[in-house]
Parts: C-alpha cells; structure tokens; sequence
C-alpha cells in the first residue's frame, strides 16, 4: 500500500488531536505523556494548549514537562504568549510563565520583569521572577537588578529567603555594596538576611541554614551598623 502525503497529514492531524486531548486527561500521567508528545514533535498547533495547560496543572512533573514542550518549539510562537501570562491574574499561570521564560532565555523578555512582578504578593511568583530576572537581565543592568532585589531582603520564610540570596548571588560581585549597605538595616530580619546572602557570596557552598544561624549570631552581638568593621 502507497502512503500518499495526504495520509500523512491525516495521521499527523488525528496525532495532535490526541496530544492535545492528553493534555485535558484527568490522569497525570497521560498529560504527562501528552506533554512529552509535544515536545518530541513539535507544533504550532500545540503552544496555546501547553501555556493553558501550565496555568493550571496541580502536577509539579507534568509542569516541568510542559515547560520542556514549551522550550522545543519556535520563540517566535512562545515568547507572545507567555509575556500575556506574566500579566494573568491567576498566580501559577504567571509563575510558570516566568519559569518558561528563565529555560528559554530570550532576553527580549526582559521588559516583562517588572517591579510588581519582582515583589508579587504570591512566593512562589516572586521567586520565579527572580530566578527569571537573574537568567535574562541585559549586560550592564545587573547593578540596577540587584538594587531593586536587595529591597526585599527579609521576605517570607526559609525558601523564599534562600531563593532570593541564590538570585543575589548569582549577580556576582556587583551585590557587595548594596549587601554591605542592607547589613545596617534596622529590621533584624534584613540585616539576618543580608549577613547569609555575604556568607554565600564568600562560600557558595555553605548551607542557607548554617548561614542564616551564623548571620542570626553575628546580627544579635553586633548590632546594625557595626557588620562592616
């Protein structure tokens, strides 16, 4: 039997049916399988139900997979639709958007990382906008970034916090004055945390724990304005 291109094309149509019906599937493991399907054969046909989908996924694996299809296919397709994410109401479907952005890499996204977006009300979007931030900020603005990350110094609990000294310090050198400044702070829990971001800038291998301990030590013997004898 002959197999013309028009049966091709059949089968290719009736295959991206099933994959973006995988995609709705009550089982996590068929999404799973849908969202690995996008993107071993990539389609135009699949961006809009793969960014729908992150917004909405309760799955951590199908959502790092959904990010995965994502990566495979065109920037040209992605980056319009997740910059419309980063501006949804829904907090996951903004999270995961931002997540997708830092894999991707475009630096053409970099306007989409705004202030409301780096202080977000929700964690979990804050601490994707930072690790996006730090991965698309153009060469020359990494002063200004951690400027403006610094500001946040103390927020939420241990991760939260941990999150935002990895995003300070994969700034590099360029944080040094503006940690050395947030280690005056009147508030304990910034000078704490400021102290714990030094650490780690020193030693990247020191757990966050010890770091926020030996910071808590030095906060509460030194006080704000003696960390920098």
């Amino acid at each position: 039997m002959t197999v013309t291109g028009q049966d091709t094309e059949v089968d290719a149509d009736v295959d991206a049916v099933r994959i973006l019906r995988g995609l709705e599937d009550g089982r996590s493991s068929v999404r799973l399988r849908a969202a690995l399907a996008a993107g071993t054969t990539p389609d135009p046909r699949f961006v809009a139900g793969l960014v729908h989908r992150c917004a909405i996924e309760p799955e951590f694996f199908v959502r790092d997979m959904l990010t995965w299809a994502l990566t495979r296919h065109p920037v040209s397709l992605t980056l319009p639709a997740l910059l419309r994410e980063v501006r949804s109401d829904r907090a996951q479907a903004r999270s995961q958007a931002l997540h997708t952005l830092s894999k991707i890499g475009d630096r053409r996204a970099w306007p989409a990382i705004t202030s409301s977006l780096l202080s977000d009300s929700e964690d979990e979007v804050a601490r994707s906008a930072w690790r996006a931030a730090v991965v698309l900020v153009p060469a020359g603005e990494e002063a200004v970034l951690a400027a403006e990350l610094v500001t946040l110094l103390g927020r939420g609990g241990r991760e939260t916090q941990l999150s935002l000294s990895q995003a300070l310090v994969a700034l590099g050198e360029v944080i040094v004055p503006v940690l050395l400044a947030a280690t005056t702070s009147l508030d304990p829990r910034v000078r704490t945390h400021a102290l714990a971001t030094q650490r780690l800038l020193r030693d990247p291998d020191a757990g966050f724990e010890l770091a926020i301990e030996e910071a808590k030590r030095v906060a509460v013997l030194d006080g704000p304005g003696q960390e920098g004898r």
